[in-house]
């Protein structure tokens, strides 16, 4: 009997997902419906700051929508919270609707979309192992037919969207990582320009100031050789002029 329970939890599996998807269409075709005030109060709810990760969130759309109906979906969205369309609410509108065109951007790159779409695929993978496990527990522990709460159609698509969720956030706190170390080493860097410009900046102004007074130096030395030189040819000359001078006479003295 545990046999055949197990050969059925594929397809159980599958037709949890399937009504998973299902159910999200339902909600989606409620939600569609929202006013303007009621869109932006989703759009910045409180924890909105994770659940606007998820782009295929943000616009209410199925994640393996035709991009042609993600723009559909995006136009009509956008002009329900354009901030011209709320007067009375122009701040948290812009807010809204800058939210709104940045879930658009990431899903009409086809890139940007398709990584998305691994989110969905690893959050399904990742929670289908998370069932197996359980099973495999309850069978070592010799409970193989006991239920588990993920067997209810309503709590395994919990369950994804919580790991959808979880992948996304974590998406975000690798990327803040890598941009954190990449300003850091930004500022490294340009602190490292700057100190080799200052070094180079002091070594130009020792050479500079070390010529000019090497220039005074040398200035002070040939002044001080003509000093020297104009003082001898001065003493020469007084001192043959004292030479060419005859004695002067004296008369005789009777």
């Amino acid at each position: 009997m545990s046999s055949a329970s197990s050969k059925d939890q594929p397809s159980t599996s599958k037709e949890s997902f399937d009504v998973f998807y299902s159910e999200v269409k339902e909600i989606e075709k409620r939600d569609s419906v929202l006013t303007p005030t009621q869109q932006i109060d989703r759009l910045l709810r409180p924890g909105s700051t994770y659940f606007n990760l998820n782009p295929f969130e943000v616009l209410q759309i199925e994640p393996e929508s035709e991009v042609a109906d993600i723009k559909k979906r995006y136009r009509t969205l956008s002009i329900l919270v354009h901030p011209d369309k709320n007067h009375d609410n122009k701040e948290r509108a812009q807010m809204a609707f800058d939210i709104v065109a940045r879930a658009w951007k990431i899903l009409e790159n086809d890139l940007a979309r398709k990584k998305c779409l691994d989110v969905y695929e690893e959050a399904k993978g990742r929670t289908d192992h998370m069932i197996a496990e359980k099973r495999k527990k309850l069978k070592k522990e010799g409970r193989p037919t006991e239920p588990i709460p993920e067997d209810d159609p309503t709590k395994y698509k919990h369950a994804i969207y919580v790991m959808v969720m979880k992948l996304f956030a974590d998406m975000e706190r690798r990327r803040q990582k890598l941009d954190q170390r990449d300003q850091e080493e930004r500022k490294r860097k340009r602190e490292s320009e700057i100190e080799e410009e200052e070094r180079v900046k002091a070594d130009r102004e020792w050479q500079q100031n070390f010529e000019e007074s090497r220039q005074n130096r040398v200035n002070s030395w040939h002044d001080f050789q003509s000093g020297a030189s104009k003082s001898k040819k001065t003493k020469k000359q007084k001192h043959m002029t004292g030479m060419m001078v005859p004695p002067k006479f004296k008369p005789e003295s009777r």
